[in-house]
């Protein structure tokens, strides 16, 4: 009897769930297929966004990758590099939380938007910038060290955008806070590190799928047109939100932020083909792990995780990489679990009512 043909028939295994999940032992899942470009050890890759982008950031690093930093601090000692947040990304720019924040940066990296508010004064009456209001853990001591500051970042990131060769970009979230006046969106709420909370100055949002990507969009445009060459790595943070503005369960938030980010993703990887999503997301927060990937907090990635994520970014995406990579040696993991990483949402943690 002739088999009847079907549409499903002769496709790749990693298009069935029992072939490429069920069967395989939760630690060997690998849903990378068919990555579109692989990183050379001479490409200049630039990192932003969650914290979770830090990790790839060091384990680029680790193998003897080039990772680009443009804003390094070369006059102050390695100690107080680390403690002022130089080389956490490749431009000191902290946590890039929103695709609005990423477009915003752009623009006023390249002179063609200048946000209203330039510095903010904290309880204690040092000031600081109020899109990046943690790099400088002291905080600066006027408003003019604020600005001095903020334009040699702008020079370090116009500098990463123009000549990078591969930029990762991790999406984070999709909440945040903004002034009325021109929509400039800050680092945190205005009076949690610095400002006041004035309502007839400043806003929540939660962004849309339409104002997410729309901002995605428009960035990844604009960033073509300046660098055609260079290729974007997209990714979603699995890490959940610690907080939530909206009077609902945060899990419930979450889960629509991190969908949002997702499917914003998936329609820049159609529209752009010099685009790839790298899915970390899926690999931490997928059935098949079981939950084993988080902290007793169900929040913190652990090492066990980081480990499988970096294991699949290195055999897919490192040229000269074996297709069976060794696992991470034990002091890598351990350096690369959520404890060493700055994440500046955390600070909503240690707000108390």
């Amino acid at each position: 009897m002739q088999s009847v043909s079907n549409p499903y028939k002769g496709l790749p295994g990693h298009q069935f769930w029992r072939r490429s999940i069920s069967a395989v032992e939760s630690f060997r899942v690998d849903p990378v297929t068919n990555p579109r470009f692989r990183i050379s050890q001479n490409a200049r890759v630039g990192t932003a966004g969650s914290c979770f982008a830090q990790h790839i950031s060091r384990r680029i690093s680790a193998a003897g990758f080039n990772y680009f930093v443009t804003e390094k601090g070369e006059m102050l000692s390695e100690r107080e590099r680390a403690h002022n947040n130089y080389g956490t990304f490749s431009a000191r720019y902290g946590n890039v939380y929103t695709t609005v924040q990423l477009l915003q940066l752009f623009d006023e990296a390249f002179g063609t938007r200048t946000p209203a508010e330039t510095a903010w004064v904290r309880p204690d009456g040092r000031f600081v910038d109020p899109y990046r209001q943690q790099v400088q853990p002291n905080g600066f001591d006027s408003e003019e060290a604020v600005r001095a500051d903020r334009r040699n970042h702008l020079n370090a990131v116009r500098r990463l955008f123009e000549d990078t060769d591969i930029f990762v970009f991790t999406l984070g979230l999709t909440e945040a806070w903004r002034s009325k006046a021109d929509g400039s969106v800050f680092s945190a709420a205005p009076g949690v590190v610095g400002g006041g909370w004035d309502t007839d100055k400043y806003e929540f949002i939660n962004l849309d799928l339409e104002q997410t990507y729309g901002a995605l969009e428009e960035f990844l445009g604009k960033f073509h047109a300046i660098n055609p060459n260079a290729k974007v790595l997209l990714t979603v943070s699995p890490v959940p939100l610690i907080a939530t503005y909206e009077p609902r369960s945060v899990l419930v938030s979450t889960v629509y932020s991190k969908s949002v980010l997702r499917v914003a993703a998936e329609k820049a990887l159609k529209r752009f083909d010099w685009v790839d999503y790298f899915p970390s997301f899926e690999i931490i927060t997928g059935s098949s792990s079981g939950g084993l990937y988080y902290e007793a907090d169900y929040r913190e990635v652990n090492m066990r995780g980081v480990s499988h994520v970096m294991r699949c970014f290195m055999k897919h995406y490192i040229e000269g990489v074996d297709s069976e990579p060794a696992d991470l040696p034990r002091e890598m993991i351990t350096n690369s679990s959520m404890s060493n990483i700055i994440c500046d949402e955390e600070i909503l943690d240690r707000i108390r009512n």
